[in-house]
């Protein structure tokens, strides 16, 4: 991975061969607990989501990954270098937690810059548009999946926080009012939203 700052990723992975890799609510509790560690000194989250064998971030990159440091042979950014501790980190827990062996995750997680996507010039989308998107969809996961029947109902994600049912302390609020038009008096009615088909297959 390679972060510029001033940029918003789309960062996501899912479990080796599609495996679960939450199997209980101790193990999102362990997977929140270690982001807090390994993600969030070093960027800005704006929203997250677990299901059962994948994750999703929202995440604005700012000067801090223009810190670098050395792992193995390579030089990388303080935020790459978060992601690998995070999915490394947790992978032994679970499967410590449940006698197994073996990768967990996917070996390249997958990222992508919502900043530099490239828009025609006939299109009627903006950045923003691309931001707003995003925000909901990964809000909108458990739904989508059948896993709740009220995105109130999954623990799992920002969506409680943003529609200030807890008072999470990850994400950060300012920016998805700035970059995603985050509004707590309309959010749950936004968030029940449809997404185009065509963002959905393009960039998530």
């Amino acid at each position: 991975m390679n972060f510029i700052p001033d940029n918003i990723y789309h960062i996501y992975n899912q479990g080796n061969n599609k495996q679960q890799i939450f199997s209980s609510d101790e193990d999102y509790l362990i997977f929140l607990k270690i982001i807090r560690k390994c993600i969030s000194p070093h960027a800005e989250i704006i929203a997250y989501c677990l299901m059962p064998n994948h994750f999703h971030f929202l995440i604005y990159a700012d000067d801090r990954v223009n810190t670098m440091i050395k792992q193995g042979g390579l030089l990388i950014d303080l935020l790459t270098n978060g992601v690998r501790k995070l999915l490394s980190g947790y992978a032994r827990i679970y499967n410590n937690l449940h006698n197994q062996t073996g990768s967990l995750f996917r070996q390249k997680t997958k990222y992508n810059c919502l900043s530099e996507i490239t828009i025609p010039s006939n299109s009627i989308n903006t950045h923003q548009d691309y931001y707003f998107n995003c925000f909901h969809y990964i809000h909108q996961n458990p739904l989508r999946a059948g896993l709740v029947k009220r995105l109130e109902d999954w623990e799992y994600s920002s969506f409680k926080d943003y529609a200030l049912l807890r008072n999470g302390t990850i994400c950060n609020k300012e920016l998805a009012s700035k970059f995603c038009s985050y509004d707590p008096e309309n959010f749950i009615k936004t968030s029940y939203g449809i997404i185009p088909d065509n963002i959905i297959n393009e960039f998530f």
